[in-house]
């Protein structure tokens, strides 16, 4: 019988496995890489909760002002969700303009075969 991990363990292990994946960024640029790499993994794991929380939950919810004004509005997890998605691509994005032109592709190579593989 397999334990969930706790949502610090899930950071930690995506935290690992996206260092492993930049393990070849030169030496001056590891400080600023290991901030990004922090925040992408916080993210990836946030992202992931919030997509379980809108599959169980769906992509609307219904609200109530007063008493006569009601109705459904987009669920505040999908309004993050946009919003967290947009940043988790961005910080991707700059920690792949760090590496040097020969490793840029072998990355983006990984990051892609890792984005289908999740997708399934």
């Amino acid at each position: 019988m397999a334990t969930e991990l706790t949502k610090e363990e899930k950071i930690k292990k995506e935290f690992n496995r996206l260092k492993r994946i930049f393990k070849n960024l030169p030496k001056d640029k590891k400080d600023t890489a290991i901030s990004l790499i922090r925040n992408a993994a916080f993210m990836t794991v946030t992202l992931d909760e919030l997509q379980e929380a809108i599959n169980q939950n769906g992509v609307v919810s219904e609200y109530q002002n007063g008493a006569n004004q009601w109705g459904t509005k987009k669920s505040p997890e999908v309004e993050v969700y946009n919003t967290m998605i947009k940043n988790h691509m961005n910080v991707i994005k700059q920690l792949c303009e760090l590496l040097p032109d020969e490793s840029k592709k072998t990355v983006q190579d990984d990051l892609m075969n890792f984005v289908k593989g999740a997708a399934r």
